[in-house]
This record gives C-alpha cells, sequence and structure tokens, in this order.
C-alpha cells in the first residue's frame, strides 16, 4: 500500500493535499451544531448528483413524455419511487442546510475580512442553487410545475423594452411548451451542476485558504514568536500552516470533526429517512397535489405558488403592485445578501460579542423571513399583502439599519483566546 501511495504522490500530490485540506487543517477547537451544516450541504449535493443521474436514465425530457415518464419511474422502475423522493427531499433538505448556513456566516459574522470572497463563492452557490430548483421543479410537467414556469419566466417581461423578447429566448418559443422543457432539462442534468460542482470546490479552496471562522469571531493565528510554547496546540499542523503562523487554540480536522460530523450526518439521515418514507410531500411543502396532474395549458390552478424554499422572496415580489418593482426588489433581496461584507462595517464578527441592536436586528430580520416565506404560500390578497409588505419593508430594514449602526457599534471585549 505504501509503494502505490509513493507512486500516486509521484505523479500527483494526493498524500499532501489530504493534508492540507483535510487530516492537518487546522479547525478552530470550538466548533459547535452551526458548523455542521456545510458537510450536510455537501453531503445532499452528492445524493442530488447520484440519484439525478439515475432519474434521467428513464425519464422523458418531452412535452408529450414527461408527466408519462415520471409515473413510469414511480410504479415501474424497481425502487424508482425511492430515488424520485430522495431527490426531490433533497431539494428541500438542500435548501434547508443552505439557509441553515447562511444564518451561521451572518450570525458569526463569517463574511467579514478576510472572507469576503468566500463569502461570495457562497452566495453564487445560493443564487446557482435557485436557478437549479426552478429548472428541475419544471421536469415532472405537473400544473404547478408548468403554470409556475410561466409566472416566473413571465417576470422578464416586465423589463423595459427588452422584456418579451428575453421571455422568448428563455422559453425558446412564444410559450412554455416541448423546447422550453428541453432547455430546462440541459441546463439542470448539465449545465448548471458543472457550475455548482465548480463553486463548491472554489468555495471550500477560498475557505482554507483564510481559515475557519468560529463562534467567538477571533482568529486562531498568532504572529510567528508571540505566543508561548506551552501555550501552542500540541499538534503538528502542514508547515503551510506553521510556516509564517502560530496556531492555537486548534485541532486537526481529522479525526475530531470528522467523528463529529458523522454523529451529526448519522441524526441528520435519520430525519431524511422519515421524511422520504413517512412524509415525502410534507403536505403539500415540498410536492404539491398540482403537481400529480398532468400538465394542462388549458387549465390554471386556483392558487399558484412556488416550492417553499423561494417563498419569501415571492412573497416581495408580490408585495409591491407594480410588476417591475417587485420584480426589483425581489432581486435586490438577494443582492443585498451578496453585499454583506460591506454593509456591516463593525469591528468585531460574532454576535456573541455585538450589541444588543445588532442582536434584536438579526432576530427580526430572520423572523421577517420565515413570516415572509409563510405568506408566499397565501393568497395575495387582503391581510396576506398587508403583511406582506409590512415584512417586504422589515426585511429592506435589516440591512438599512446595519448600515447606519455597525461602524460606531458599543461591542463587548474580545477574549485573547477562543472560548467554548
Amino acid at each position: 500500500m505504501k509503494g502505490l501511495m509513493d507512486w500516486i504522490d509521484q505523479r500527483i500530490p494526493f498524500s499532501n493535499s489530504m493534508k492540507l485540506h483535510v487530516t492537518q487543517y487546522p479547525a478552530p477547537k470550538n466548533f459547535n451544531f452551526w458548523y455542521l451544516m456545510g458537510s450536510l450541504a455537501l453531503v445532499v449535493l452528492v445524493n442530488q448528483i447520484v440519484t439525478g443521474i439515475w432519474l434521467t436514465m428513464s425519464y422523458n425530457p418531452s412535452a408529450e413524455g414527461a408527466f408519462a415518464s415520471v409515473e413510469y419511474i414511480m410504479r415501474d422502475v424497481e425502487y424508482g419511487w425511492l430515488l424520485r423522493y430522495m431527490h426531490s427531499t433533497g431539494a428541500s433538505f438542500f435548501f434547508l442546510v443552505v439557509y441553515l448556513h447562511m444564518f451561521r456566516g451572518l450570525m458569526y459574522g463569517s463574511y467579514q475580512k478576510p472572507r469576503e470572497l468566500l463569502w461570495l463563492f457562497g452566495m453564487l452557490i445560493f443564487l446557482v442553487l435557485m436557478a437549479e430548483a426552478f429548472m428541475g421543479y419544471m421536469l415532472p410537467w405537473g400544473q404547478m410545475s408548468y403554470w409556475g414556469a410561466q409566472v416566473i419566466i413571465s417576470l422578464f417581461g416586465a423589463i423595459p423594452y427588452v422584456g418579451d423578447a428575453l421571455t422568448t429566448w428563455i422559453r425558446g418559443d412564444y410559450v412554455i411548451s416541448g423546447a422550453t422543457l428541453n432547455r430546462f432539462f440541459a441546463l439542470h442534468v448539465i449545465a448548471l451542476p458543472l457550475v455548482l460542482v465548480i463553486l463548491v470546490f472554489l468555495h471550500l479552496i477560498a475557505l482554507h485558504e483564510v481559515g475557519s471562522n468560529n463562534p467567538d469571531g477571533i482568529d486562531i493565528k498568532k504572529p510567528k514568536g508571540s505566543v508561548a510554547e506551552e501555550d501552542k496546540a500540541k499538534f503538528e499542523f502542514h508547515e503551510r500552516y506553521a510556516k509564517k503562523y502560530d496556531i492555537v487554540d486548534a485541532i486537526p480536522f481529522h479525526p475530531y470533526y470528522t467523528v463529529k460530523d458523522l454523529v451529526g450526518l448519522a441524526g441528520f439521515l435519520i430525519l431524511f429517512a422519515i421524511v422520504i418514507f413517512y412524509l415525502p410531500t410534507m403536505g403539500g411543502y415540498f410536492l404539491e397535489p398540482p403537481n400529480f396532474e398532468a400538465a394542462d395549458p388549458m387549465r390554471t390552478p386556483a392558487h399558484i405558488a412556488p416550492v417553499w424554499y423561494f417563498t419569501p422572496f415571492y412573497a416581495i415580489l408580490r408585495a409591491v403592485p407594480i410588476k417591475l418593482l417587485g420584480v426589483i426588489l425581489m432581486f435586490a433581496a438577494i443582492v443585498l445578501l451578496f453585499l454583506m461584507p460591506w454593509i456591516d462595517r463593525g469591528k468585531v464578527r460574532s454576535i456573541r460579542y455585538r450589541s444588543g441592536l445588532h442582536k434584536a436586528n438579526l432576530t427580526q430580520f430572520v423572523i421577517s423571513f420565515v413570516i415572509l416565506g409563510y405568506l408566499g404560500v397565501m393568497p395575495a390578497e387582503g391581510i396576506y399583502t398587508l403583511m406582506a409588505q409590512i415584512f417586504t419593508f422589515l426585511y429592506f430594514a435589516f440591512f438599512a439599519f446595519l448600515w447606519f449602526y455597525s461602524k460606531n457599534e458599543k461591542t463587548k471585549p474580545l477574549p485573547e483566546r477562543l472560548t467554548k
């Protein structure tokens, strides 16, 4: 085995890369539950790719055969129902862990210097994931797939001058048709997964270049010679990490966090299995009842709403009576998340040491986002529209307030070393 590894290492730096990015990667010793979400997102990504490959083997990307092929997968393909539910449930769980991962970043300031590029890669992953999920949602060619695509694609028609031409170009036809389905299928199974994998790779490389943040939001790298020998970490790290700095309060990622992540993964898989076997549609939130009916261009569902992970932004879109302004606000809601490293001008990263005002502001932001998610599946009428307008205002107020108070925010003193 050693001879084989030596032969491989002479041709590709496999062992060196494993030490650098896995076994000897110095991770802060105070990681908590929230730091599990990144590895879970990676697991779900693998699940989506593997199950997606198997589903495409029996799927027919045409307007005439798409719905029937999904029924064929569910009824006649061996374990096809399981593959389909693993993929559809996996999409919802993917967004669930990604939203929790983003919340952890907001909570502990993981977007601040020097991790701005890391945050931008993460937000690009989120954006591509939304496009991937939208196109995948259309593939079953059910009623909600068809009419949901009709609503979302028509939004681009609100863009002045180029709107109509742009929607025709996206559809590949003058109406939603088999041409639209075919191009969305190609993007969903080839182009966007490739972009997603590349962005995940860049995200991990950026993470390991600047190092992981931690719940205290302080650096584990100190200038060389500034830390007493007896206080240094009791582990030998890769020479790249030890060259310029004394690394304190860190432990090697393997075996400590690989074992910890495996425990978290076991719990996650139990929950995942419960949903797949007992609640695959999650009461219509993961898979809506109208989507079990074949697409009918002549019959519109009584209420059209996207899947739950799009509904906060859909509620923002519908909160404004002017269509173009609604589209602008919907995209602005995502763009502002991209700009968090520059909106937050605070000198302290972690919520543990930030002011009560910041804690209250972040809390109301999370509550507003969750309520907008609920309003997105409700009819756009009466009290629901009013509530959507109120919580849309509060959503954007988070960024405005943060910009004003963060620069001169009164914070608690930071600890010298990591705490539990």
